[in-house]
């Protein structure tokens, strides 16, 4: 459904009740009513056009023409609500799903499984928490560069800092296809089942919450500022920039198609979870440093585990390697 202004505010959360999470972020409080879209967002100073673009563009699933919406928004609100997004993640999603999880899990010192899947989730929140204060230390000061008539750099532009934007997105992802995937495998079936079944429901909601607004930046908010930047080179005389090409290497080279793992990939996870360096376990196994990369490559490909602290629990549940030789 495409809404308009004129369409009841209620009637976006009947729709679809994630919307609750766009009006909150936008400002917008709840109590409005029978007001219509375009009055609550005046009545809060709202920009009607920006809330009704990020609104269609997540009901649609980013498939909404992109160019008619970038036309639409205001990159100032635009990234006003980003950043209180980032608020919200930060300051009460992450700390609340953890707070569920230490209450679903036995954190006691007998159950190091437990301990070992609380630290993966505190580094998959660290993640999070660097990739947005990238976003808000380089991206948004970029952006409120431009806003303010400026242009930051005229050797550079906001797709040379987007690159590593897309990257965080990226690793993101990954980490927490990661953590589901561990809790769901690895932890011990003593466990509070429902308590934890509840745990992972909100990591798959916070998580579809989060790469819906990751898909936003990269998508909506980068047209916009692209559009804005165009407008201050032109108006500064200094023109629109080439495209950047990305340059990106070719994929990784892997030693085998299989999925089963190797003696040597064995080894080599034995030494990542008792804290040895790719250096030190290439002179244990008398191999080259790169050799041990395309080791763990290959592990990480067969297994879908790419931190250490996931390594270790793979291998503590797989029985290759002692709760006493683990460097926790």
């Amino acid at each position: 459904m495409h809404f308009t202004q004129s369409a009841h505010m209620s009637d976006l959360i009947h729709d679809d009740y994630r919307l609750l999470q766009v009006i909150s972020r936008f400002g917008l409080p709840l109590g409005f009513g029978d007001k219509s879209i375009g009055e609550t967002c005046v009545a809060s100073g709202v920009d009607t056009d920006t809330f009704l673009a990020v609104v269609n563009f997540i009901l649609s699933e980013g498939r909404m023409a992109l160019e008619q919406l970038a036309e639409e928004v205001s990159v100032a609100e635009l990234m006003r609500y980003l950043q209180r997004s980032h608020a919200y993640f930060i300051d009460f999603r992450l700390p609340a799903i953890r707070r569920k999880l230490i209450e679903a899990i036995d954190c006691s010192a007998k159950n190091q499984i437990a301990f070992l899947i609380l630290k993966f989730y505190d580094e998959f929140a660290a993640e999070v928490q660097r990739h947005m204060d990238y976003e808000n230390d380089h991206i948004h000061t970029y952006v409120q560069q431009l806003l303010d008539g400026k242009l930051p750099n005229r050797n550079a532009s906001y797709t040379d800092l987007a690159h590593q934007h897309r990257d965080n997105h990226t690793s993101l992802s990954k980490s927490s296809n990661e953590l589901k995937s561990i809790i769901i495998k690895y932890y011990p079936s003593d466990s509070d089942t429902q308590r934890l079944a509840d745990t992972l429901m909100d990591i798959y909601i916070m998580e579809e919450d989060l790469f819906s607004h990751c898909h936003l930046e990269d998508t909506l908010f980068a047209e916009a500022v692209h559009r804005l930047e165009r407008e201050v080179r032109d108006k500064i005389g200094q023109g629109a920039e080439g495209e950047h090409n990305d340059n990106k290497p070719s994929g990784d080279q892997s030693v085998d198609t299989s999925n089963e793992l190797s003696e040597r990939e064995k080894e080599v996870i034995c030494h990542v979870v008792r804290g040895l360096s790719n250096k030190e376990i290439a002179e244990r196994m008398f191999i080259s440093a790169n050799t041990v990369m395309t080791h763990r490559r290959n592990i990480a490909r067969k297994t879908q585990i790419h931190s250490p602290a996931g390594l270790t629990i793979y291998a503590i549940v797989n029985g290759l390697i002692n709760l006493d030789e683990v460097k926790i």
